[in-house]
């Protein structure tokens, strides 16, 4: 007998071919029937009419941060809302786990490291994780039988590096024998499960104390080490963050990727492909490491984003803007001070300078403070200007936008939040990023869901690309959009059985209206461990979830279910192919 049939569907399957009406057979979690309608003769318990709606696999989101938030949040809202079955965490180099046994604060440091580099709430961390592992396969243990969502976990070199360096991992470079024992602890790590390396050598990463985080310091022959060690198990990857992955690779940078990627004999992921038809260079610069790859052996991918994420900022708390060369040193003094500083015209000509500076390089377009749109205010002074444009108000005042912009978050003790108007909206850079996508070493992603939850909300990127595919821009077809949100990440990992719908698949599916599907706008909630706040966003459109085919979400509501798995490397991924 089938636990569930659904028939009538318009079943998109994941591999880009037509869609074609079908009845869905689910038995023991997977897909047992795959059939024309009305010919299924099986009986099943219960049975849902799903005409005129779209049955599509569920939705892999390859770059997330639902390493904490899990514990708190077995449904990884709002991802799994917007149709997200499977969740990759454990990237940029940052995971909970490993911590040594003997070093009970090494636990407070990566808490306060990942509240200051990843936006996670201190609060909800201390207070919503129990933090009672020391390995790696501990940690996937604690997450074992409790998640509603399936989720894969890379193993964070700067934890790695925490683990056999201690407090000299900030700094330090490892002897011979700490990096043999590094090797040896990220081995560990795949053979509980963990899907591989990551790492990061950003700019923009700093610990809790304002350090460049400790894989920032290891050299090319320690990165080259650890992704050997990558390839000697089944099943794993690389994901790596560089400084150039916001802009443009040096060629330093790029062999380096190249040299990782070959010496694992896997595929490497970077995040985030941005494109903008302003700067045309970017895109063939960023992909020239995909295209050295593939002549030496290895593979790069680079993620993207197929929707435009705003993000929000502040004069008053750590976001984007600290990263713009010298604005940390003004935007990190106490509050009174840093007002006094930013009310200073020859201060703010400075800042202003070192914006538009090319070492500021993607983080330029952060200083274009006419396209501001003002958020929520909280003084009397500033009552009517939530939703206007800086540039109208400072030509009401006569005043220069940046002038004008501190002085209204002057008014609320700098808690005026602010919404940056994206520079990239306009047909041209639509038409660069249709073209960009049809790169074989391209692929949907990036959302950072888990991280930066009050300040961005990237989750919902499935259904807000489907919504624009279907009733917007209409960039490509539902078809090939359904795979590049499910059938290409869940090849570049190696899922096993997911990513399409077919029999003896996992049934991770989603069911959804076509004419409505969309995500609604991002609403700051606060549901936090600690009364912390976050981002959230609605799905529309979404009529069920299902993950190993249980209903984990009927109507945009979770229904309380947890059949989620922990996807461990070798038994639930197989090796992929850098050739």
């Amino acid at each position: 007998m089938l636990d569930h049939l659904i028939t009538g569907a318009t079943v998109v399957d994941g591999t880009g071919a037509p869609a074609r009406t079908a009845d869905v057979g689910i038995r023991d979690g997977r897909i047992a029937v795959v059939a024309e309608p009305g010919t299924v003769a099986e009986e099943a318990r219960t049975t849902e009419d799903a005409t005129g709606l779209v049955l599509a696999p569920g939705f892999v989101d390859p770059h997330t941060h639902y390493d904490a938030q899990l514990f708190w949040d077995p449904y990884a809202t709002p991802s799994m809302n917007h149709g997200v079955t499977t969740v990759a965490g454990g990237n940029c180099g940052f995971t909970l786990a490993p911590l040594h046994p003997d070093r009970p604060e090494d636990a407070d440091y990566t808490r306060r490291m990942m509240s200051k580099v990843e936006g996670m709430a201190l609060a909800a961390l201390e207070e919503g994780v129990d933090w009672s592992w020391s390995s790696f396969g501990e940690y996937l243990d604690a997450l074992e039988g409790r998640i509603a969502v399936n989720a894969g976990f890379m193993v964070g070199h700067c934890a790695l590096r925490r683990y056999v360096m201690g407090e000299d991992a900030v700094g330090g470079q490892p002897t011979p024998g700490q990096l043999a024992a590094m090797t040896a602890l990220l081995k560990e790590a795949m053979e509980a499960g963990a899907w591989g390396l990551s790492t990061t050598q950003s700019a923009t990463h700093s610990d809790g104390d304002g350090a460049p985080v400790a894989s920032r310091h290891a050299g090319p022959a320690e990165l080259i080490a650890l992704s050997k060690a990558v390839g000697e198990h089944e099943g794993t990857q690389i994901e790596a963050i560089l400084a150039g992955c916001l802009d443009q690779f040096s060629d330093a940078e790029i062999d380096l990727f190249v040299e990782m990627s070959a010496a694992a004999g896997r595929p490497l992921n970077w995040n985030v492909l941005t494109i903008d038809a302003a700067v045309p260079e970017r895109v063939p610069r960023q992909l020239t490491a995909s295209e050295r790859a593939r002549k030496s052996g290895g593979r790069i991918v680079a993620l993207t984003m197929p929707i435009l994420t705003p993000m929000n900022m502040s004069l008053g708390t750590f976001c984007a803007l600290n990263l713009i060369p010298g604005w940390g040193e003004v935007l990190g003094l106490p509050l009174p001070e840093r007002i006094a500083r930013l009310r200073d015209p020859e201060v703010r000509a400075e800042m202003l300078r070192r914006a538009d500076s090319r070492e500021a390089g993607v983080f330029r377009r952060l200083a274009r403070f006419d396209r501001y749109v003002i958020g929520d205010t909280y003084s009397r002074e500033n009552e009517g200007l939530t939703g206007r444009v800086v540039r109208d108000i400072a030509a009401e005042r006569g005043q220069d936008p940046f002038q004008c912009l501190v002085e209204i978050c002057a008014n609320d003790d700098l808690r005026t939040v602010l919404w940056p108007m994206p520079t990239d909206n306009d047909p041209a850079s639509w038409a660069l990023r249709a073209e960009t996508w049809q790169h074989e070493d391209v692929l949907l992603g990036g959302s950072d869901a888990g991280a930066h939850l009050d300040r961005m909300c990237g989750a919902p990127y499935t259904t807000r690309f489907l919504g624009d595919c279907l009733r917007g821009r209409r960039l490509v077809p539902l078809e090939r959009a359904v795979r590049m949100l499910s059938d290409d990440p869940a090849r570049l990992f190696g899922l096993r059985e997911r990513g399409r719908i077919a029999e003896g698949f996992h049934a991770d599916l989603v069911l959804f209206d076509p004419e409505r599907i969309d995500a609604g706008p991002a609403t700051l909630v606060h549901d936090l461990p600690g009364d912390s706040p976050r981002l959230d966003s609605r799905a529309v459109g979404i009529v069920s979830v299902r993950v190993n085919g249980v209903e984990t979400v009927r109507d945009d509501e979770v229904t309380g279910a947890t059949p989620g798995r922990v996807l461990r490397s070798g038994r639930d991924t197989r090796t992929v192919s850098t050739r």
